[in-house]
């Protein structure tokens, strides 16, 4: 399958789910990029972390279409369905602490939604179904020293532990409400290609930073809690290592997933860049000139895993893809971003 048209081609039409939010609103910008010729149809429910002012600069465009609804609505979906080819579902609950607190939504969006979405793909033919899911459906690794961070002081007498990665094969192993849905709908997702045939490829992703991120994940919300002179509460230890991975490098690795991966297969996407938590703040803090006093360790969260890393050797090889942003320097930019926008902040937080 291509994304890319011939001068004779028809426009491709192609269905976002949960455009309006981080990761589909910076998809949706790819995809209207000035040489594309996409039409693009956002649909989002415009809950608590999907907003329109993600989307300036492209709500306007001739190729673009916004639909406000709810992926768990049969009806709406059958019928944008009915002429799309492609499919980019990333509408999702994806807060892990707000899974712990309740996760009836999850369970309705994440699994019913994404069940209602295959259906209406299968009915309608839809040629790829590119399913967007997580690295946390593989559960958490042994605890590693990352040897990658400049920030070494904090890592005390830990010692050096199995330096495996997620890849592909790694079983299914969800410890969060969160992810055990996004595993289910996974799932899902396999055996409608199993089942019905329908042209499903999976992404799993590491963590994502970058702009119009809402500020409840790690990385905006010390940004703009810093940005404030509030405190910045770090979960237990702060030594929870997680791999990073810009999101425009993520959003070009979904558009080659889509362009050329195999159907029923599984990519990982990650950009080798182990970090701690508390390493993640104190380069917050440098880059904003912050105090460390602002740091305050609060208590763990219940099942809190302890590390993630991903195997992206599968998505380099088959789709030709491979991270570009390196992770200080695009934290940087995602900084000077927020610094410069305390009108999304306001817009999106009441902040």
């Amino acid at each position: 399958m291509s994304l890319t048209l011939e001068e004779d081609d028809e426009v491709m039409r192609v269905l976002v789910t949960g455009g309006a939010g981080f990761i589909g609103s910076s998809l949706v910008r790819h995809l209207l990029a000035p040489k594309s010729e996409f039409h693009v149809i956002t649909l989002d429910l415009l809950t608590y972390a999907g907003h329109l002012e993600n989307l300036s600069g492209v709500l306007a465009d001739s190729r673009h279409e916004f639909i406000q609804g709810d992926i768990c609505d049969g009806e709406l979906v059958r019928e944008l369905m009915a002429d799309v080819d492609i499919v980019f579902h990333l509408a999702a609950e994806s807060h892990v602490d707000r899974s712990i607190d309740q996760d009836q939504p999850f369970i309705r969006t994440n699994v019913v939604g994404t069940a209602r979405l295959l259906a209406a793909a299968l009915e309608a033919s839809v040629s790829r179904f590119v399913h967007v899911s997580t690295d946390e459906v593989y559960g958490e690794l042994p605890w590693r020293d990352p040897s990658g961070s400049p920030k070494r002081k904090e890592l005390g007498d830990q010692t050096l532990s199995a330096q495996v990665r997620f890849t592909e094969d790694t079983p299914i192993a969800p410890r969060s409400p969160y992810a055990a849905t996004k595993a289910a709908s996974d799932h899902l997702a396999s055996a409608y290609h199993l089942t019905h045939g329908l042209d499903v490829v999976i992404t799993r992703c590491s963590n994502n930073y970058g702009p119009r991120q809402y500020p409840e994940k790690m990385i905006p919300l010390m940004i703009n809690s810093a940005l404030r002179g509030a405190s910045l509460p770090v979960y237990g230890d702060g030594l929870y290592v997680r791999d990073w991975i810009h999101v425009d490098d993520h959003c070009r690795g979904l558009i080659s997933a889509a362009q050329n991966g195999v159907a029923g297969r599984v990519y990982n996407f990650g950009a080798d860049c182990e970090w701690t938590n508390l390493s993640v703040v104190h380069e917050i803090i440098d880059l904003l000139g912050a105090s460390e006093s602002l740091i305050e360790f609060v208590e763990d969260r219940p099942g809190h895993d302890r590390r993630y890393a991903i195997d992206a050797s599968r998505a380099c090889a088959e789709l030709g893809w491979s991270s570009e942003i390196d992770f200080q320097e695009g934290l940087k930019d995602t900084v000077e971003w927020y610094r410069n926008h305390s009108d999304w902040i306001e817009a999106v937080t009441g902040l």
